[in-house]
């Protein structure tokens, strides 16, 4: 009788609303967040955002997996050998060259009596705004077989087409990425660890050998590992300068429709990058190094004596070759090409289309990267971590290869999109998500967990945590990755070239149409408008970081 009055009672209860439902996690629920699930809101932002992150990648599965063991074969007797050597090379050279100069250049500038440190500083930075592709068209100008030294001296004392030419002009626009890392792990270095080795009886090459360099390690290989990615991604510098790898294959073959071949290349590309990754990540975890707090001191710069004219001279030709000349070409021929009308009023429209799409991309990678910040930081479980690498891989996939992976999709599963700026702008998520989510968690990293549990007792939910108590305190470093993902989207070639609607050309595509065509007077204009934009966030951004 008891039972069936339980019964009874157990039917009169009212259905649990979807909102009650959500709100009580079930026990599988608790075991995969390890009993501290967050809210409805950041979890299924999170999931939706690491859904988009596997486009590229489904794509890129599926299509060379539809290509068949023949294409494999045939591609693995022909093409890939050589364009594995091309890039592989390349990245070698880029990677040592960039570490080289990089860190340097950030020794001289940190802890020597160098004359104008501050200037040097600025200046040995700036190159980052350049993008590569414009760089080389201004060495194309000056030293291309129809450029200014053959008109001067009959001939060109170097041909910018050769492999040497073609490593030597992205080392000077990437090594910016190990001088700006370098820096800021030198200007956090422990003093103490230098003054021990003097003690013992070191010299101080000696000190800089066995004490800095192996604690820089984590710093160089960080930056290592950005100049390697971004050159295995380069398409536009190779494709300038006429240098086959991957990246040129792959859009070349899209070009040709052959969409199953594009696949195989990007499935081995991705192959690279990730043996690159699992190289870096062998490495980093085995180099564990800490700080004590507090006993940061302020070195005391090393005298470079008879050393410093070489040292001037040397990041004068560094400044002067990475800096100096692109910028005197593009002024040169963009008065040519102001004369001759090159600001009319399609390039007002090209650079509204840029502002458009890099500011909408920054503001959604902004949205987006805050769960998945939160997640990891607040809840760490399985499921962040997992939505928290699919993030990180858009960075290391290149732009062609996102590209490929939304023309799949949206073609075929969501036309209505297809063709539209909307899938332009999340290709550029896809790829510079990850810099906003570094930039975000930095910030997080020092907001008390307590300001959480304070929230949660007011009776805020998760998302209103994040909302109206978290946010403001990060805004800064949500700023700074809107900045840094504003600037890199201002610049992408590949995935725009590949995905910009009818009609919706941007300064980047312009600048690589105009100067293919040899109309570099009608690609400066624009090249200067991009290093201009770019400019100005780089400059808040090491002025307030």
């Amino acid at each position: 009788m008891a039972e069936k009055q339980t019964l009874c009672q157990d039917k009169s209860r009212p259905a649990l609303s979807l909102q009650e439902i959500l709100q009580k996690p079930s026990r599988f629920r608790l075991y995969i967040w390890r009993g501290n699930p967050p809210g409805f809101v950041p979890e299924a932002l999170a999931l939706f955002t690491a859904l988009v992150m596997f486009i590229p990648i489904l794509y890129v599965m599926v299509r060379g997996f539809q290509g068949g063991w023949e294409r494999w074969l045939s591609l693995l007797d022909t093409r890939i050998p050589q364009l594995l050597w091309n890039t592989l090379s390349l990245t070698a050279a880029v990677s040592l060259g960039a570490l080289l100069i990089g860190v340097v250049a950030a020794w001289l500038v940190t802890r020597t009596d160098l004359p104008y440190r501050r200037t040097w500083a600025w200046l040995l930075a700036l190159p980052l705004v350049i993008p590569p592709y414009v760089g080389a068209i201004s060495y194309i100008i000056i030293f291309g077989p129809q450029g200014l030294l053959r008109n001067i001296l009959g001939h060109s004392p170097v041909d910018i087409y050769s492999f040497g030419g073609v490593a030597l002009v992205l080392t000077l626009f990437t090594y910016p990425y190990v001088y700006l890392i370098t820096s800021a792990a030198l200007k956090r270095f422990n003093l103490n660890y230098e003054e021990a080795g003097r003690i013992a009886g070191l010299s101080y090459p000696q000190v800089f050998l066995k004490i800095i360099l192996p604690l820089l390690r984590p710093a160089m290989g960080a930056g290592f590992l950005l100049v390697a990615l971004y050159t295995l991604a380069d398409f536009g510098l190779v494709s300038m300068l006429r240098y086959t790898t991957f990246t040129t294959a792959i859009y070349f073959q899209t070009g040709s429709f052959d969409r199953h071949s594009a696949a195989v290349l990007s499935m081995v590309l991705i192959m690279i990058t990730l043996v690159i990754l699992g190289l870096e990540y062998r490495t980093r975890s085995r180099q564990k190094y800490f700080q004590t707090a507090g006993s940061y001191r302020e070195p005391d710069p090393l005298q470079l004596g008879r050393w410093r004219p070489a040292a001037l001279a040397g990041l004068g030709i560094i400044a002067a070759a990475a800096l100096g000349l692109p910028l005197s070409v593009l002024v040169y021929w963009s008065y040519y090409g102001i004369a001759r009308g090159a600001l009319d009023s399609r390039f007002l429209e090209y650079s509204y289309h840029s502002l458009l799409t890099a500011g909408a991309a920054a503001a959604a990678c902004a949205v987006l990267a805050l769960p998945l910040v939160y997640l990891k930081s607040r809840h760490p479980s399985v499921l962040s971590s997992f939505y928290e690498k699919l993030a990180l891989a858009g960075y290391a996939l290149p732009g062609v290869i996102i590209a490929l992976g939304m023309v799949f999709i949206f073609n075929n599963y969501i036309p209505a999109l297809y063709g539209t700026a909307v899938v332009l702008v999340l290709a550029y998520i896809i790829r510079f998500l990850p810099q906003a989510m570094q930039a975000e968690s930095s910030s997080l990293n020092q907001v008390s967990p307590r300001l959480d549990e304070a929230g949660r007792s007011l009776g805020y939910s998760p998302w209103q945590v994040v909302t109206r108590l978290i946010l403001p305190l990060i805004r800064p470093g949500v700023l700074a990755g809107m900045a840094l993902v504003f600037v890199n989207a201002v610049k992408e070639l590949p995935a725009t070239l590949l995905l910009r609607p009818p009609g919706m050309d941007t300064l980047a595509v312009r600048i690589w149409i105009e100067a293919s065509e040899g109309f570099y007077e009608m690609a400066a204009p624009a090249s200067l408008l991009i290093i201009i934009v770019s400019a100005l966030p780089l400059k808040w951004l090491i002025s307030r970081f």
